[in-house]
């Protein structure tokens, strides 16, 4: 039976939907009662009563796994919609009271978790009533996760060409060559890219937004990359070459205090290091909420100030 919008209405709830987003996430009944503080009984209670009042299954069970249906995808579309416009809506109601309230929902690629802690200090002390809720993802999953509205902002090096995403730089993000303290590269009077890379070269994974730089600075030098290892995050790479497996370029803000401390050491070759610019990126079509906007104008004036203190270094 297809009712009518006011019936539909009447048969619906913000609990089914509710409900319904989290088993969407979990794909799991269980999972989502326990995040919901209800039993199992009452989630399926929900979920059958929802799915009564759309004529249609959102989920299917082949053996004991989980599967959203067509129905089920296009409805968590428009959920996820609705929940928006929803915050959007309390945000704006707190900003007539001349309060800024909210939730703001920031992805930051694997590189940039150590600078954002220091952006979000001077943040949060100036709204202190502002709800961060933060993922840290490689560039790859971040930009899908954005463009699934799953998350208002991300923070990354390297933004993918298209218009479907709006972007504000801030802040260098300096790609700097890093080899152990005792290297015996560090005896070279002149160390040239190549010969760089070819002193056991480590490696992020693919859809590290860094690896992405470095591979298209080799392609347009005409530079040969053969890395030795592949490891999946900046800390990894900084203790293999602390433990003496390689070389690497990393960000400075990931290896500044062993720079500092002499553990490592940042040698001194022509065309390093690979310049870029740190970008909060969301997408083009959304209107930013009253606390995106708060985080993109404090980034915009004092993103700058604030990680100068902290990251640079001479």
């Amino acid at each position: 039976m297809i009712y009518t919008l006011g019936q539909l209405l009447n048969r619906l709830t913000f609990r089914q939907l509710q409900v319904f987003q989290v088993v969407f996430q979990k794909l799991s009944y269980s999972k989502a009662a326990e995040e919901l503080g209800l039993t199992q009984p009452a989630v399926s209670a929900q979920m059958k009563q929802l799915e009564t009042a759309l004529g249609q299954p959102m989920f299917d069970y082949v053996g004991k796994q989980l599967y959203v249906t067509p129905a089920g995808a296009q409805l968590e579309r428009v959920v996820r919609e609705i929940f928006s416009d929803l915050e959007t809506l309390q945000m704006d109601l707190y900003q007539l009271e001349g309060q800024l309230r909210g939730e703001l929902r920031l992805c930051v690629v694997s590189s940039a978790e150590i600078i954002v802690p220091y952006l979000l200090k001077g943040f949060l002390e100036k709204y202190p009533q502002v709800e961060v809720r933060l993922n840290v993802f490689n560039r790859t999953n971040a930009t899908d996760r954005l463009l699934q509205n799953q998350d208002d902002i991300v923070i990354t090096g390297i933004v993918p060409d298209t218009r479907l995403l709006s972007r504000q730089p801030f802040f260098d993000n300096l790609l700097v060559p890093v080899v152990k303290a005792d290297h015996p590269i560090l005896t070279a009077e002149n160390i040239t890219p190549q010969r760089f890379f070819d002193a056991g070269f480590l490696q992020r994974e693919q859809g590290s937004g860094s690896r992405g730089a470095i591979e298209g600075f080799c392609k347009d030098l005409r530079l040969q990359l053969k890395p030795v290892l592949e490891l999946g995050s900046n800390e990894s790479i900084k203790h293999a070459i602390l433990a003496g497996l390689g070389v690497s370029l990393l960000p400075l803000a990931n290896v500044i205090t062993e720079l500092k401390m002499g553990s490592l050491v940042k040698p001194t070759i022509k065309g390093f290091p690979i310049k870029r610019s740190w970008c909060a990126v969301y997408p083009s079509s959304k209107q930013p909420t009253p606390v995106m906007q708060a985080f993109l104008e404090y980034l915009r004036d004092e993103g700058d100030a604030c990680l100068k203190q902290e990251f640079s270094f001479v």
